[in-house]
């Protein structure tokens, strides 16, 4: 009895140390503007071609098995909650050697993270 009770503390302790995600933001702007209510009013944009002020960052770190398709909302989200109504100049902090390695399928490569940072961005 004492081992079961010792292998399912082990595996809670285990399993709820992981997080998917870490989302942070960093505002640089002095002004303030009204937080989005919906990530669809969020934009994300690769190549900008109109006037804009950068409001801030936002950073989403998480298992380098994610795909673009599931931080995108993420990083929208954060964005949002500055008031931004565009994310652009995306930026991933893998490196060329954790890219070329095959996801594995379960907790082998875990501890390793990759990093995604955009600019937030207003229309002027």
């Amino acid at each position: 009895m004492k081992h079961t009770l010792f292998t399912l503390f082990l595996l809670t302790i285990f399993s709820s140390g992981c997080t998917v995600y870490q989302i942070e933001s960093n505002d640089t702007s002095q002004d303030f503007y009204i937080p989005k209510t919906s990530i669809d009013q969020v934009t994300y944009i690769e190549q900008v071609d109109k006037p804009y002020t950068e409001i801030g960052t936002v950073t989403v770190i998480t298992e380098r098995r994610q795909k673009i398709e599931e931080v995108l909302p993420k990083l929208k989200q954060e964005a949002g909650v500055l008031g931004a109504d565009a994310i652009t100049d995306l930026q991933n902090s893998a490196s060329d050697f954790w890219k070329s390695l095959p996801p594995q399928k379960l907790l082998s490569n875990a501890y390793i993270r990759t990093t995604y940072t955009a600019k937030a961005i207003v229309w002027k």
